[in-house]
């Protein structure tokens, strides 16, 4: 999320932290991310994986995904939007019987980034990614 205003290219690359909540399934998640780019004007890829638990159910979600960022005039925050397809590793059941699921996923997401690291966004789920997420998170440059 280093990609989160206008600026040198390197100055906008990064890696970073990230943490939220989901709806179906119900779970908290916490994980990683790093920003590249620009791959194009303002289109930037962001790799991200995001690991929930909760509802007896582990998921880890690994998110090639793009943003595109519309700075926003003489502000610290900017917006961005943007989506990408997702491979969600699904593992539940009691220990000693536990099974794996790999599925497919796709997330379509907003979100608001200060110029300092600091962003909240949301993410729409299709397929079999989350129907919803709330996170927010700091990018470390």
């Amino acid at each position: 999320m280093g990609f989160f205003f206008a600026g040198s290219a390197n100055a906008q690359e990064g890696v970073g932290i990230r943490a939220g909540v989901s709806a179906k399934p119900e779970q908290f998640y916490f994980g990683g991310h790093a920003a590249f780019g620009p791959v194009v004007d303002k289109l930037w890829f962001r790799p991200n994986i995001e690991i929930g638990v909760g509802n007896s159910i582990t998921l880890i979600a690994l998110n090639a995904e793009f943003t595109y960022w519309v700075p926003l005039r003489k502000d610290p925050w900017n917006v961005y939007l943007g989506g990408g397809p997702a491979a969600n590793i699904f593992t539940s059941g009691p220990v000693g019987g536990r099974s794996t699921d790999v599925r497919p996923g796709f997330n379509f997401l907003a979100g608001i980034a200060q110029r300092s690291g600091l962003f909240s966004e949301i993410k729409i789920g299709a397929i079999d990614s989350p129907s919803f997420k709330f996170g927010i998170g700091y990018t470390f440059r």
